[in-house]
């Protein structure tokens, strides 16, 4: 597999620039760019901070939380609006603050129309080197203000067959054996059922023996970087292999990529990259070590840069995954979009939260069902926040 990847690596840069495809809304852009602006119209972009509460402690292999800090955003445009959000767990090094930062250094109206999508986030990408969950917000929002003008729900303007849509699963993370009870209970609408693993071995067994004795349904395991030495991985992994598991995410450290490769040569279930998959330029260097990788929109900058991931792994013959963070029913409903290409969905983040103030695309039958509202249909739960 090593060979493999080398002589993957002399030719990824081509396939990299091949991943960018014309969708309808560019088609659009083309004609925007063309065409003067008659400085009537402008994109004005708002937000404002709101904290998730978890509705249980969320516990992986290195950390814990019962709130998760985001920001909601809105484009305004021509008497049409777009809703986007910037989700920002711990570990991806972002703040409310920061965020907000960021957002006060973006300037839209450099920009004759929001269907310039590919031009504007080109230039929200350049602002800064991180802030992806940020830039997030931007591209969100700019892909509900152009779906909600074109009339269009984005998996339509793609192209995509929205009965493709895989379940999405429910996430129980670490914690009590009568907790882990509970929340499998919680599970029961749903076909799969996401586990967070990584601490020692005898709580990772304890978390699926628990599980085993409510039900029989289907485990995909995340293991957040938690295991440190690759043959304890691979044994981790043959033992749940027995257990009616269908795929390992993120089995060791995002830098382990060697002794990943060695672990996916000999796993019996897929391997999929987590951590290790940020933005569209990791994917080269994770063909070989990994069977497939995992989308988040928080990592990868939004829905444009998700697109292009999609059409790049897919060339490589590479297992999909959408996930996402604890996030509404806003974000949750943009990496949905995505799902039809995918083999995995893990969409779960807004019901894991207590105060979700959108309602979006739903999950019938442990499913991932899309609508055909425009833009993403999202509609307010409560006063609106923005």
């Amino acid at each position: 597999m090593k060979t493999d990847r080398r002589s993957f690596l002399k030719s990824a840069g081509l396939l990299t620039a091949a991943a960018a495809v014309l969708h309808p809304a560019q088609i659009f852009a083309q004609a925007e760019r063309g065409r003067k602006s008659s400085g009537s119209k402008k994109m004005e972009l708002t937000w404002v901070p709101f904290d998730a509460k978890m509705k249980h402690v969320f516990t992986i292999a290195n950390s814990s939380r019962t709130t998760t800090p985001l920001v909601l955003t809105k484009i305004t445009y021509d008497g049409y609006v777009g809703y986007g959000e910037a989700a920002m767990p711990p570990y991806l090094g972002e703040t409310q603050a920061s965020c907000m930062e960021f957002l006060k250094k973006v300037d839209l109206n450099k920009f004759a129309s929001p269907f310039l999508i590919e031009d504007i986030m080109k230039y929200v990408d350049s602002i800064a080197t991180n802030n992806c969950a940020a830039k997030a917000a931007i591209d969100i929002a700019l892909h509900d203000l152009v779906g909600n003008i074109m009339g269009q729900p984005w998996w339509k303007i793609w192209g995509w067959d929205p009965t493709t849509t895989p379940n999405t699963s429910f996430t129980v993370g670490i914690d009590t054996e009568e907790v882990v009870r509970e929340k499998t209970k919680e599970a029961a609408p749903y076909k799969v059922i996401k586990v967070k693993l990584g601490r020692s071995e005898a709580e990772d067994k304890m978390m699926i023996n628990t599980i085993r004795s409510v039900t029989d349904t289907v485990i995909c395991i995340d293991a957040n970087q938690g295991w440190k030495d690759k043959y304890y991985a691979l044994d981790m992994i043959h033992w749940l292999n027995e257990r009616n598991i269908n795929m390992i995410e993120q089995p060791m450290s995002k830098f382990a990529l060697d002794e990943t490769a060695w672990i996916t040569e000999r796993s019996p279930l897929p391997i999929i990259a987590d951590e290790a998959c940020q933005r569209l330029t990791d994917i080269k260097k994770l063909h070989g070590a990994y069977h497939g990788i995992n989308i988040k929109l928080m990592k990868c900058t939004g829905m444009r840069e998700a697109r292009e991931m999609v059409s790049l792994a897919e060339s490589l013959n590479m297992k999909l995954m959408i996930g996402c963070m604890s996030e509404t029913s806003c974000a949750i409903t943009a990496g949905a979009q995505i799902a039809p290409k995918t083999q995995w969905a893990d969409l779960d983040g807004n019901v894991l939260i207590a105060n979700d103030c959108y309602k979006g695309m739903t999950v019938v039958d442990g499913k991932v069902t899309l609508h055909d509202a425009p833009g993403l249909g999202l509609t307010h739960v409560g006063k609106p926040l923005l």
